[in-house]
């Protein structure tokens, strides 16, 4: 099983932290959102990542490539160039990082990861801003039980995010950011068979807009309800909210 993680945009509105970096490496603990997102997929065995990358990609790839460093004490021999790390208590991962382009939207970013996917596979998908207690296992028994092609996991949060309308578990409506009310949300955590990439035009479509609206009215998305916590973090606000939550010690999402 692998995860797929969007983290090409320009997150724009949050210019305070994202103009030196991209959002994914926004920190929360002292590590990167992006971070956070992968143990929670780890907590439940999901341990091979894609990485979807645009804006200021190759920060994401340099963290990677000196996670070691970062993350463990070390010692250097500067007459030899030797290094030694120290008590390496590394999650075993494997992290692969794809170009998707500097302007690609969502669903481009995707279409264009066909060559690291299957014909004829499962794979989990989500964005790079956001985290949830999810009971990834649960999610991905619920998506093999009813053999669609795509399976959202709904939240519940205010109105300025888009909407699903469900029959049952099946979705039939997806409202993209309606003006008001409040009801079930795309919560970013998908569970995907790669024909989902079929409903994707091209380098210009947002996987959020018109792919999750065909798979919906062709009866090929359904909904799965987390109930849990879920948070996004599109604001500065939401990045201080998710760092008291943090330090308080309570973290809910963090499962691990």
């Amino acid at each position: 099983m692998k995860a797929v993680i969007l983290a090409g945009g320009l997150g724009t509105r949050l210019s305070e932290e994202t103009v030196l970096r991209p959002k994914p490496m926004v920190e929360i603990g002292g590590k990167p959102i992006l971070w956070h997102i992968m143990q929670i997929h780890a907590v439940y065995g999901v341990t091979e990542f894609i990485i979807a990358l645009g804006y200021k990609g190759e920060m994401i790839k340099e963290y990677f490539l000196n996670f070691f460093a970062i993350n463990n004490d070390l010692s250097v021999d500067l007459s030899t160039g030797k290094t030694t790390i120290h008590d390496g208590n590394q999650p075993k991962w494997t992290v692969h990082l794809a170009d998707t382009g500097q302007t690609t939207q969502t669903g481009g970013r995707v279409r264009r990861l066909r060559k690291w996917l299957g014909n004829d596979e499962t794979f989990m998908l989500t964005y790079g801003d956001g985290v949830a207690d999810l009971n990834i296992s649960k999610l991905l028994d619920f998506h093999r039980s009813h053999g669609k092609i795509a399976t959202m996991t709904s939240v519940r949060s205010p109105a300025r995010f888009g909407r699903i309308g469900f029959d049952g578990d099946r979705v039939t409506e997806f409202f993209e950011k309606p003006e008001s009310g409040e009801g079930w949300i795309n919560g970013g955590f998908f569970v995907l068979n790669t024909k989902a990439l079929d409903y994707i035009d091209g380098d210009h479509t947002a996987w959020e807009r018109e792919p999750v609206e065909r798979l919906a009215h062709a009866g090929e998305m359904v909904g799965y309800k987390h109930y849990g916590f879920w948070s996004c973090m599109d604001t500065l606000k939401e990045k201080s909210y998710l760092e008291e939550l943090w330090n308080s010690g309570k973290a809910p999402w963090k499962l691990w």
